[in-house]
């Protein structure tokens, strides 16, 4: 086990690994200093891990933005909101595109990640849980998408998937009312994966982890690439892929 500075917890065992927002007191609030910790993780991931789970300490996965980032007090010195929109344009964008580093790597090929979320998963929470492959769900979770009722926009990448998971019409009306999704609905449109009680959320989890890490991890990767691949596609471009893909495990299991 490791901590990291930033408010998050990671836990290494064999082929999973775990990361824990650990600062409750604050419902998992998130600050830039959090980002630089999850993209750190991603940087320094053990070539051996196959699962990956994002989860919050204590009763919300995470409420979203922590406030301070607003104020420019937010730990690790990060500018405030303020002080970004005084940057050049490309500047203030370069310094959101490492921000979205810390959600984007989530969705790599090689390994699947999975969000345990409970209570509140609000803006970067909601997103946050987006940028996982999975999601399982607590029935008392709440996704929100806040950014748009403060003046911003989503801007941790997770529209596209919003998008991919609920459609573009019931996508556009969640990121612009701001309301929160409650955990039956969010199961119903595709948001989330499965629903569970919070009392089983742990053992839940566990069980999917125990079922993805099960088969051979090379058929693992190749079927994620294909499945992720699939929306931009044709279908004689998936079904080339899927030939390519298939040929390249035949070829290893036959040791060719």
């Amino acid at each position: 086990m490791s901590d990291v500075d930033g408010g998050i917890r990671v836990d290494l065992d064999g082929p999973v690994c775990t990361i824990t927002l650990c600062r409750p007191e604050v419902l998992n609030a998130q600050t830039p200093a959090t980002w630089a910790a999850l993209r750190e993780v991603g940087e320094k991931l053990d070539p051996a891990v196959r699962v990956v789970v994002v989860r919050g300490e204590g009763r919300s996965f995470s409420a979203g933005l922590d406030r301070s980032v607003f104020a420019g007090t937010a730990p690790g010195g990060a500018p405030s909101f303020v002080e970004m929109a005084q940057l050049p344009p490309e500047e203030c964008a370069a310094l959101i595109a490492t921000y979205q580093e810390a959600f984007t790597w989530l969705r790599r090929p090689e390994i699947v990640s999975v969000a345990a979320v409970q209570g509140h998963a609000i803006g970067a929470g909601f997103q946050l849980a987006l940028g996982c492959d999975l999601r399982i769900v607590a029935d008392d979770a709440q996704f929100s998408m806040a950014e748009t009722s403060l003046g911003l926009v989503p801007d941790l990448a997770g529209t596209k998937p919003l998008v991919d998971a609920v459609g573009t019409a019931r996508a556009l009306e969640i990121c612009l009312t701001g309301r929160r999704v409650p955990a039956d609905e969010a199961e119903r449109i595709g948001l989330a994966t499965l629903v569970v009680g919070r009392d089983v959320l742990d053992d839940a989890v566990a069980d999917l982890v125990a079922a993805l890490i099960a088969p051979p991890v090379e058929a693992v990767r190749e079927t994620k690439a294909l499945v992720i691949g699939a929306g931009g596609r044709s279908h004689a471009a998936q079904q080339a892929a899927e030939r390519e893909a298939q040929t390249r495990r035949l070829r290893t299991l036959a040791g060719v």
